[in-house]
């Protein structure tokens, strides 16, 4: 089950945190992975891990914010099947501790981004016969979280667009859902811990693992097995879904 052989899936943000294990898994599953990152020295290292254990995967070095870069690369790519938006970029702040350039940077990356991969994509996947597509929302599409203004705005555009796109795809033999994690234990939050509370990392760390009911952070290897399961022909009748993948965060807090 699961098994993904013969499809040509691209993966946007694979140099690192969820993206990456995102291209490990679809790897081990049979699938040719595109790595797309701005980061080209992290892209090839993905490649590389995923050739070392066997798998295929080339690296796609892009800024997903430029979509004529966008474009470019997925052309050189062709045809394929699988599109995992996973790049993304975070911002702390209200909307009155939000400076102009910041809620752009964030727009320009998280929103913006996926317009142009899904505006890049499409028309590949319809050449192909259909697709899948998997887009990374946040429990922030769906419940206000302390000091997240402008990545809380990206995050429901990201919803917005997920269903939009699947309902007027649905009769090309496009499925288009995403996920919603709580807090994932990547390497973005143990830079920003570093960098916001230094000599208090652990401290800090147990307090936000301890939002989730769960009592801990997701790995990003749970996240990917999800969005395996979304991308495999078992979840075929899946499409125009959100799917939290949380520890309890939305229905469990009171």
């Amino acid at each position: 089950m699961f098994k993904l052989d013969n499809k040509k899936a691209i993966v946007t943000g694979g140099g690192s945190g969820i993206g990456k294990a995102v291209c490990l898994v679809f790897g081990r599953a049979g699938a040719h992975v595109f790595v797309a990152d701005l980061n080209k020295e992290a892209a090839a290292a993905t490649v590389h891990e995923i050739e070392s254990a066997g798998g295929k995967a080339t690296a796609l070095p892009v800024n997903v914010a430029s979509q004529e870069e966008v474009l470019t690369a997925y052309a050189s790519v062709g045809a394929f099947d699988i599109l995992v938006n996973s790049a993304g970029v975070s911002h702390i702040g209200k909307v009155e501790t939000t400076a102009a350039e910041d809620f752009d940077r964030v727009f320009a990356v998280n929103v913006k981004g996926v317009y142009n991969s899904l505006y890049a994509s499409i028309p590949l996947m319809k050449e192909n016969g259909g697709g899948v597509i998997v887009n990374l929302a946040s429990i922030a599409s769906s419940v206000g979280i302390p000091d997240r203004f402008a990545y809380s705005m990206s995050k429901g555009a990201v919803l917005a667009m997920t269903l939009s796109a699947a309902k007027d795809y649905v009769k090309d033999n496009i499925r288009c859902n995403c996920i919603s994690p709580a807090r994932v234990h990547t390497p973005f939050v143990d830079g920003f811990l570093a960098k916001n509370y230094p000599g208090k990392e652990a401290e800090m760390f147990e307090k936000l693992s301890q939002t989730q009911p769960i009592g801990r952070m997701a790995k990003p290897e749970e996240i990917a097995a999800l969005i395996l399961y979304l991308c495999s022909d078992e979840a075929s009748f899946i499409t125009g879904s959100d799917y939290p993948i949380d520890g309890g965060f939305i229905k469990l807090n009171n």
